[in-house]
C-alpha cells in the first residue's frame, strides 16, 4: 500500500528528501544548546570566567540561528512536497475513475468516491507532511537526547528507560483500540455525503412529496453516527496527555532526587544536572510527538487503504486489444 502511494511523489522527490535533511540539521543544532549551557554554568559562572560565558553564549546564538533557518527550510520543503504529492494522488484517482464502468461506480458509490478524493486524500497529505518532518524530528531527537544524557551521566540516564517502557505500552494499547474505530468512522463519512448528495440532486422530488423532515432526520442520523464514532475514539486518545504528564513529572522528580545525591557525592555538577533537565523535556516532548504521529498514521492508514482501492480498481468494461476509433462510412 505504501509503495503504491509513494509512486505518486514523482517530481517532488527532491523536496521530499530535502525536508528531512533540514529537519535533522534543526534537531542537531537544537540539542547542542543544553550541552553548551552546561559549559556556561560550570566553566563560566562557577569559575567566574566572563570570557567563557561570552564564548559559549555566542555559540548558543549561532546554533539557535541555524536551528531556526533549518526549521524554516524544512517546513517549506515539506509543505511543497506534500501539496504536490496529494495533487498527483488526486489526479491519478480521477484518471482511473474516468475509466470506471457503472458497475465499478456502483461498487464504491459516488459519495464514497467523493470522500476518497477529498477527505481521505487530505488525511494522507497531512500524514505525509508530518512524516517528512515529525517522523524525522521525534526519533532523531529521542536518540540524540538519550545519547547526550548517557554521555553526561549513564547512571542517572537509566531513569528514562522506565519512562520509555511505560509510554510505549500506553501507546500500543491506545493504537490497537483506536485503529478499528477510525476505519468505521470513515465509512460514516460516505453515508453523510450520500445523504447530502441525494437531497441536493433530488431536491424537487423531496419538496414535491413533502419529505423535508425525513431528509433532515436522515442527515442528522448520519451526522450523529459520525460524531459517535469520533467521540468513541477521542475518549480513548484523551488518556494520552495524562499519561505523558504523569511520566514527565515523575521523571523530573526522580532526576531531582537522584541528581541531588550525585551532586552531593561530587560525581555530578550542577550544570550537568541542568542540561539533564533540558534533555528530559526534549525526550518527553519527542515521545509526545511520536504518540501524535501514531494517531495521525492510524487515521491516515484507513484513508490510504481506501485510496489504494480506487487506484488499483480495474474497470469491468475495457477496450479490445486493437480498438477502432474512426469509422469511415459512419456504420456501427
Amino acid at each position: 500500500m505504501i509503495k503504491r502511494l509513494l509512486k505518486e511523489v514523482k517530481q517532488y522527490k527532491k523536496a521530499s528528501i530535502l525536508a528531512p535533511l533540514f529537519m535533522a540539521g534543526e534537531v542537531i543544532m537544537e540539542l547542542m544548546l543544553p550541552f553548551l549551557m552546561a559549559f556556561i554554568v560550570d566553566k563560566g559562572i562557577y569559575q567566574q570566567d566572563l570570557s567563557a560565558v561570552f564564548t559559549y553564549g555566542s555559540l548558543m546564538l549561532i546554533c539557535a540561528g541555524f536551528s531556526l533557518l533549518f526549521g524554516a527550510l524544512s517546513g517549506t520543503q515539506a509543505a511543497y512536497a506534500s501539496a504536490g504529492f496529494v495533487k498527483n494522488l488526486r489526479a491519478s484517482m480521477f484518471r482511473n475513475i474516468q475509466t470506471f464502468s457503472f458497475a465499478n461506480i456502483d461498487k464504491f458509490s459516488t459519495s464514497s468516491l467523493v470522500t476518497r478524493m477529498m477527505t481521505d486524500a487530505t488525511n494522507v497529505q497531512n500524514a505525509y507532511q508530518m512524516s517528512l518532518r515529525m517522523m524525522v524530528r521525534s526519533p532523531l531527537m529521542l536518540i540524540v537526547a538519550m545519547s547526550m544524557t548517557f554521555y553526561i551521566n549513564s547512571e542517572l540516564a537509566l531513569v528514562f528507560l522506565v519512562a520509555l517502557v511505560f509510554l510505549g505500552l500506553v501507546m500500543i494499547i491506545m493504537i490497537t483500540k483506536v485503529m478499528p474505530i477510525f476505519s468505521k468512522a470513515f465509512k460514516r463519512y460516505d453515508d453523510l455525503n450520500a445523504s447530502i448528495q441525494e437531497n441536493i440532486s433530488n431536491i424537487r422530488v423531496v419538496k414535491a412529496y413533502v419529505k423535508e423532515e425525513h431528509e433532515k432526520d436522515k442527515f442528522f442520523e448520519s451526522a450523529s453516527n459520525l460524531r459517535k464514532a469520533f467521540r468513541k475514539a477521542e475518549n480513548i486518545l484523551v488518556f494520552n496527555s495524562p499519561a505523558m504528564q504523569l511520566t514527565m513529572y515523575a521523571t523530573i522528580l526522580a532526576l531531582s532526587w537522584f541528581g541531588a545525591q550525585l551532586i552531593s557525592y561530587g560525581s555530578m555538577t550542577t550544570g550537568e544536572l541542568m542540561s539533564m533537565f533540558t534533555y528530559t523535556m526534549n525526550i518527553l516532548m519527542s515521545l509526545m510527538m511520536l504518540s501524535m504521529i501514531f494517531v495521525m498514521l492510524t487515521m491516515s492508514g484507513a484513508s490510504a487503504k481506501r485510496i489504494v482501492e480506487v487506484l488499483d480498481e480495474t474497470p469491468t468494461i475495457s477496450n479490445p486489444e486493437n480498438p477502432i476509433y474512426d469509422i469511415e462510412n459512419g456504420e456501427v
